[in-house]
């Protein structure tokens, strides 16, 4: 099925609303001392898609970080990569055979590759996985999506992962249409915070580099209000630094905050990339709620997002359901109230290069879980 693969300058990974598969996110990984490494693959179109008869050759691209375990040895891991997505039934081989082909142009003790899958969970329209209210009740056991998953691949050596790293259910906006029919298919109460924010003066503003304490002071506080992990400033110095203007795939990244007579109440990152505009990091203040600046600053960044010639939306990680038990329920509530489609990806999926330690490495990792903002 691959025909062909081969490395390539980072600064040629090509144009995708996928930010997490740009040149842009190579640069964040770089600066943050995570090493990357870019490939070209090549494979018939009629070897992806069922029912396609084309022999024509299509050559996609992704984007490997490399992540050191220890001393010794490394992980591969694509960040919602590859982007190209094959018939369902093509999928497991596709992954076995771009797996296969990358084994020697990965680092001698590299112990397997994790694949944060995009693609649409296999399980999103099938109608056994959703209650008669139409509410989403999730995917099966882990073995029943490894055996459906692993169909028509040589080795059945896919393994979903203990844990998925970056969200794997989110929320689209359909940002081709017009302004007012986007107010329209909002929920009531949120359509009613949009305008509330903005009848009690709630103002939107960009910050810049020197203004990242703001974002910062409300990001401890949402930490401390959700209990996540704390990322240190300079974390996000980087992901507002960082440029790729040189390349095919760069990113506009602007830090948005809302804000009443001059005090800061929420904030956040709008990533545009191709197409797509990101919601990839917020953060509001514990005080004040009531001017629901949370919505304006929402309301805003799609507004700059279809300046800015997108199409679409990209929420950026809600609960599966609406499942008030769920540590993420909050942002599902808030979210859905936009009125977006929910769109759940298949997550984390492995395939093992020295199977031992791969299984050591599971062992240890599965001990060891915990949420945290990736």
């Amino acid at each position: 099925m691959i025909a062909e693969i081969e490395d390539k300058e980072i600064k040629q990974i090509y144009q995708t609303s996928i930010i997490q598969q740009t040149a842009y996110w190579s640069e964040v990984k770089r600066l943050q001392g995570v090493t990357s490494k870019a490939f070209n693959f090549k494979t018939k179109i009629a070897d992806l898609y069922v029912d396609s008869e084309d022999s024509a050759y299509f050559i996609g691209d992704l984007l490997i970080l490399i992540q050191a375990i220890d001393q010794e040895h490394s992980i591969a891991y694509v960040p919602y990569g590859p982007e190209i997505e094959p018939s369902v039934e093509n999928q497991g081989y596709f992954l076995e055979q771009l797996s296969e082909s990358l084994r020697s142009c990965l680092p001698k003790n590299c112990i397997m590759i994790r694949y944060d899958l995009s693609w649409e969970s296999h399980w999103a329209k099938d109608d056994d996985c959703y209650d008669i209210n139409g509410n989403w009740l999730g995917v099966p056991d882990k073995k029943i999506q490894e055996i459906r998953f692993n169909f028509n691949t040589n080795n059945w050596n896919l393994r979903k992962a203990n844990t998925d790293i970056l969200p794997s259910n989110t929320i689209f906006m359909d940002l081709r249409k017009d302004e007012d029919s986007l107010l329209g298919a909002m929920k009531a109460k949120t359509r009613y915070n949009v305008h509330l924010a903005k009848r009690k003066g709630v103002n939107i503003r960009s910050l810049g580099m020197d203004s990242l304490a703001i974002w910062y002071d409300l990001y401890k506080q949402t930490a401390v209000r959700n209990n996540f992990f704390l990322h240190d400033i300079s974390y996000f110095r980087i992901v507002l630094s960082a440029r790729a203007n040189d390349t095919l795939s760069p990113a506009d990244v602007h830090l948005l905050v809302a804000e009443v007579e001059g005090k800061p109440l929420a904030a956040m990152f709008l990533v545009v990339s191709a197409n797509r505009g990101t919601y990839l990091y917020g953060a509001s203040a514990t005080e004040n709620r009531n001017y629901m600046a949370t919505y304006a600053l929402q309301w805003r960044a799609m507004q700059i997002a279809k300046e800015k010639g997108c199409t679409e939306y990209d929420f950026f990680g809600v609960a599966p359901q609406a499942d008030e038990s769920h540590p993420m329920y909050g942002l599902y509530r808030f979210k859905t109230g936009f009125g977006g489609e929910i769109f759940h990806r298949m997550g984390c999926w492995d395939y093992p290069l020295d199977n031992e330690k791969y299984k050591y490495y599971t062992s240890m990792e599965f001990k060891n879980q915990s949420y945290h903002l990736s």
